[in-house]
This record gives C-alpha cells, sequence and structure tokens, in this order.
C-alpha cells in the first residue's frame, strides 16, 4: 500500500496526471478538482495515494492532502460508494465540506456532486454519523471549551461540537479533535471555516 510519492508532474488531462520519481512515471487517477490544487506540468509535488486493487485492475488515487484522502478513506466504507465514486466527491468537495455537510445533515451540498442522487447522500450522512456515535459510545460527547475566554453562546457550543465531530470522522481521535477545535476556535466562526482551521491546527500537531 503506498501513502504518498513525491515527484515531478510529467504529463496530465482531466482525469488523471503522471508523476515521476527515480525515472519511473506512476499513472495516478486525479481529476482537475484535486490535481489542480497539487500543481502544474514540471512541478515538484507530494501526492496522497490510495491503491486499488480488483481481480482485474490495480489503479492508484490521488489527494492533495492528508485530510482529503482520510476523508475518502472514510467515503468508501459506506455501503454501495466505490473508489470512483468517493474520489468524485473529494474532487468536487473539499474535506472540510464533506464533513459540515455530514454533521449538519447538509443532503443537499452533498447532491450538488454530478451522480450524486438524494438517497446516496442521505446515506453518506447516516452511515458516517453512526461511525462517529460508535467512536464516541452511546451517550459520550466530547467536551469543548475555547482556549481563549469567549463570549460563547450555546449556539457556538453546537458549533464546536460539530466540528469536534467533523475531526472524529476523519480519523482524529476525540481528545485531539477537542484539543483541535478549542485552539481554532473563535466568535462568530461558521462551521467549515472552524473545521478547515482546526484540521491545521491538529494535522501541526500530528505531524510534527
Amino acid at each position: 500500500m503506498y501513502a504518498y510519492i513525491k515527484g515531478t508532474v510529467t504529463d496530465r488531462n482531466d482525469q488523471q496526471i503522471v508523476i515521476e520519481n527515480n525515472g519511473i512515471g506512476y499513472l495516478i487517477n486525479c481529476p482537475l478538482g484535486i490535481s489542480a490544487e497539487i500543481g502544474g506540468l514540471g512541478d515538484e509535488v507530494t501526492v496522497y495515494l490510495y491503491q486499488s486493487v480488483k481481480e482485474d485492475d490495480i489503479s492508484l488515487y490521488g489527494f492533495n492532502s492528508r485530510a482529503q484522502k482520510e476523508m475518502f478513506l472514510k467515503l468508501i466504507t459506506v455501503s454501495g460508494i466505490g473508489p470512483k465514486v468517493a474520489h468524485s466527491i473529494c474532487a468536487a468537495l473539499s474535506a472540510e465540506q464533506i464533513a459540515a455537510a455530514v454533521m449538519s445533515n447538509n443532503v443537499a451540498l452533498l447532491t450538488g456532486v454530478k451522480g450524486l442522487g438524494k438517497k446516496t447522500a442521505e446515506r453518506i450522512i447516516l452511515e458516517l454519523k453512526d461511525k462517529l456515535k460508535s467512536q464516541l459510545g452511546a451517550t459520550a460527547s466530547v467536551p469543548v471549551v475555547p482556549a481563549a475566554s469567549t463570549s460563547s453562546s450555546n449556539a457556538d457550543s453546537g458549533v464546536m461540537q460539530d466540528a469536534a465531530g467533523a475531526l472524529i470522522v476523519l480519523g482524529y481521535k476525540d481528545q485531539e479533535a477537542a484539543e483541535a477545535v478549542a485552539s481554532a476556535y473563535e466568535d462568530g466562526i461558521g462551521l467549515e471555516d472552524l473545521i478547515r482551521k482546526a484540521l491545521k491546527v491538529a494535522a501541526g500537531k500530528k505531524f510534527s
């Protein structure tokens, strides 16, 4: 299983890129929605990878960040969602947008992805939330307290709770998620922005 590859972008089209590393060109499934964030022809880049192995096919799927790959890995655990569909979702929406959609039951955002119907979007939300509940326990919750003194309302507390849940969906432990959200929180911040900031905080601590 590949984790990531560092190399030079030597070819690209709407659906794939080629990364050359030590004289070997790796053909990677990577639609423009993702590859545009990775880099252009001739650039030295890092691409996070998922290797799909089937009886008649071995394919690499590329991602521009660890968070995006983690979301992809969560999506392919949903019944009826294979690598191609999960990859197309990740190409259309950021990891933060998908996580926010799951936590806020935003079916409309997911159905904005080409080819993704309402029933499939609802199933993604339901199953990923179920996984979150199983991680937290039937009655447990993630306590999140802002790092700095704020005038946070109950609504803001709900945003922090949802953001922590989103990070857990993305593979972070509950305490890591709570601490990252507490550090990233600021008065009036929206769910998606808080998730994005908290992911940067959490990633910095995890991979520093």
